[in-house]
């Protein structure tokens, strides 16, 4: 066997590790097939396949580790158990490779969402500092990744939002919210809400590092997914304090999002109104500002069109404009607020919408 020989069989072998990486990625993606790839020890076989000096055989590893996380937490459980989370994250180290490192980003992505358990398991594994650096890359697929992993991680509980507040995502993320690619800013802006809408001190966080401004530019994006992202985090941030929602409204969120709450889109008119109805709760003065900005006349018709869990922002956001005084009460009603909410307790009888609907109705006092 000659020197040509030799080559030909060491390509083959890695031809062959290539196809298997392949088919275990492809394989790990279908829910029929997760039960014997366990019993065929999967888990030990990708301890390998990540260890391989392939970049494109440890990126489909990679790939299949999150495929298989993403399935249900007793399997992310196992693959926490099988010591995979520190080679994923080893791997990329020893190999910078924006691929490689996408791959391994959707992988602690699918292992965080599964529970707090999870996403406590990948920050005790270094697993936050690989994220962070992540969101610094400038490819924008990275910083996707990046920003996805903190957003799922700060989710769960405010002890996790916390700790990556603690990291220095926060001042990154609202970098992230002005890079060129909407879909970064997207997720950034998501991030953000699923950060600060644990506790006034979350929500401070997001204000230290200068988002507002930006989450507000946002909402005017043409993009509807970024509008509504941008909204929904500017009421995870209003709806703590008084004071942080009237630094929203300097902001100049008004009467933007006034005209978001008549916006073609359900979904943008539902975080639109969710917004007016952090905002309007809190005092009498910021209600009256709704009100005298035409701000009534957008949440019946938001009622009157939207359907179910979409119609409770305004449902709700009527009962504290009309909780707060009688003057404020006869705007509800001659704005036919009452008819509104009346249709939303009629047709939502059965569910949570019925009974904001008559929670407000109980709101408007005229004495």
């Amino acid at each position: 066997m000659g020197p040509r020989s030799v080559s030909q069989v060491f390509q083959q072998f890695q031809a062959a590790r290539t196809q298997f990486a392949q088919a275990i990625a492809e394989l790990a993606g279908r829910p029929d097939c997760i039960e014997q790839l366990l019993q065929e020890n999967v888990l030990g076989l990708l301890q390998g396949l990540l260890s391989d000096v392939s970049p494109t055989i440890q990126q489909n590893a990679a790939l299949a580790v999150g495929r298989l996380a993403s399935h249900s937490l007793p399997v992310a459980e196992l693959v926490v158990r099988a010591d995979l989370l520190r080679k994923l994250i080893s791997i990329e180290a020893d190999r910078p490779n924006r691929y490689l490192k996408r791959a391994v980003l959707t992988s602690l992505k699918s292992i965080v969402k599964q529970s707090p358990e999870m996403a406590k398991a990948v920050i005790s594994s270094g697993g936050m500092d690989f994220v962070i650096s992540a969101l610094e890359e400038f490819d924008s697929g990275v910083k996707e990744g990046a920003a996805f992993v903190l957003g799922f991680t700060a989710r769960h509980n405010l002890a996790l939002a916390t700790e990556v507040i603690g990291a220095g995502a926060v001042p990154l993320l609202t970098l992230a919210l002005q890079e060129p690619e909407v879909n970064v800013r997207v997720i950034a802006s998501s991030a953000l809400s699923d950060i600060a809408k644990h506790s006034p001190e979350t929500a401070q966080a997001v204000l230290d590092a200068g988002a507002v401004p930006h989450l507000v530019r946002a909402s005017g994006n043409p993009d509807a997914r970024l509008r509504r992202t941008a909204l929904f985090t500017l009421s995870s941030i209003s709806k703590h304090t008084m004071d942080m929602a009237e630094t929203v409204i300097e902001a100049g969120i008004f009467p933007l999002v006034l005209e978001h709450a008549g916006h073609p889109d359900e979904l943008v008119r539902k975080a639109a109104t969710s917004l007016i109805k952090e905002i309007v709760k809190h005092s009498p003065e910021l209600a009256r500002l709704v009100v005298e900005g035409g701000g009534l006349g957008v949440l019946v018709n938001s009622i009157v069109r939207n359907k179910g869990e979409n119609r409770l922002p305004a449902v709700l956001a009527l009962g504290y404009i009309a909780g707060h005084n009688p003057a404020l009460s006869f705007s509800v009603i001659y704005s036919k607020g009452v008819e509104a909410l009346a249709l939303a307790l009629d047709e939502e009888a059965e569910n949570g919408i019925g009974a904001a609907a008559a929670w407000s109705l109980g709101c408007v006092h005229v004495k």
